[in-house]
Parts: structure tokens; sequence; C-alpha cells
């Protein structure tokens, strides 16, 4: 694979299925699933050493994290503790879907905020709605983390978001 994502600073969809093939539709449907979206090869593993199943995989600290999606039971704990902000969880749920994502940035949304859902650019392209945040506080890792429903066909686009200015 070319690595012209280190350039740009971000993966494309298609770069990421090179890399992490995703899961399948039936799999999405049961129960949210990890997701890494980890390009290089470094020495990281805290994912795979916090995943209670095992279902993270690195044969040696240098490899890539790849996950058995059927083995993950959707945790969230890869999302809190990665410290390259590179794991989600998506699920889908009739024709929305779940993204849960690390977020860093003030104000941190409440639960039932509608958001704007930015891409891995940072453009803007559409709206979701906060369903769980799980503090700073009370995330394994330092980093917030957010679940937040889309649209499904944003399910693979929408990797963060913008908290809407509150007008008074």
């Amino acid at each position: 694979m070319s690595e012209e994502y280190l350039s740009r600073g971000y993966l494309t969809v298609e770069e990421l299925k090179k890399i992490h093939p995703l899961p399948s539709e039936e799999r999405l449907r049961k129960k949210p699933v990890a997701v890494p979206e980890c390009p290089q090869e470094i020495p990281c593993t805290p994912c795979a050493e916090i995943c209670p199943v095992n279902a993270i995989s690195m044969p040696t600290p240098n490899d890539l994290p790849k996950v058995n999606y059927e083995k993950c039971i959707g945790c969230s704990l890869c999302v809190q503790i990665c410290p390259g902000l590179a794991f989600f969880m998506v699920q889908y749920k009739d024709d929305k879907a779940r993204v849960t994502m690390p977020y860093e940035l003030l104000p941190v949304p409440k639960r039932g905020d509608e958001v704007i859902l930015l891409n891995r650019r940072g453009e803007e392209i559409g709206e979701g709605k906060v369903v769980l945040v799980i503090p700073r506080e009370k995330s394994i890792g330092d980093t917030n983390v957010i679940t937040v429903e889309v649209p499904i066909e944003l399910a693979w686009e929408a990797r963060a978001i913008k908290v809407k200015e509150v007008r008074e």
C-alpha cells in the first residue's frame, strides 16, 4: 500500500479496507465491534493488552492490531486506551449506525446533544446525536469517549464531531 496517508494525515475508507478488512453487515447488526484504523507498524500494544477476550491480536509489538470480529464483545476498552486515537466501535441499528470514538476537545458533549459529524479530513458531513459519553475520569485511558448515532450511510465516514454552538 502506498503511504500517501502520511502526507495527507488521514486514511481513506479504501485504504482502511486494505489494511483492516471491515466486519460484515451481519456482524455489525449484532453488537458494537472494534475497528482499528492503525496504518503504521509501530511498537504499541495497549489495545491487545486490555482486550478482555483476546479479540485483538498482535504477534509482535510492531504488528498492526487485527480484530477477530466474532470474538469482540463491544466493550470499547480499546477505544479508551489507544494513545493514537485510532480505534472506533461501529454498530448498525435499523437504519442508523452508532460510532464510538475518542473525543479530546472542549466542550465535552452531553448525552442527547445534536452534533455536527466530521469525516477524517475534518469536513462537515452531516448531523448526529450523542447517545453515550464516557468522561475521561471514568475512561480506562485519559480520553473522553463518545458514542454518536449517525445516518447508516455515514458509519464509515464519521470519525469526529463538532459540538454545535449554543446560542442564547
